[in-house]
């Protein structure tokens, strides 16, 4: 565990660079929406960086929530 952190962290070493990432459910809780869209964002290829091991998704800790698609640019300029 990383001192102050509540969660472990998951080092995974990528071509010589270490990486943290967080599981579905710490990315749910973190972007507030449910597990099964973020499995779906993942599987979209939506989420820079997300990795697959078998049914398990693993998503860079420093990853950003994408851009939700159903809403268009010149509505979310008229919401701000």
């Amino acid at each position: 565990m990383v001192p102050g952190s509540d969660s472990p962290t998951k080092w995974i070493k990528d071509g010589g660079i270490e990486m943290e990432y967080i599981s579905v459910r710490e990315a749910s809780l973190k972007w507030g929406i449910s597990e099964r869209r973020i499995q779906r964002l993942c599987l979209e290829e939506r989420v820079a960086g997300a990795i697959r091991f078998s049914r398990v998704w693993m998503i860079p800790k420093d990853a950003e929530k994408p851009a939700d698609a159903r809403i268009r640019e010149e509505r979310m300029k008229k919401h701000e």
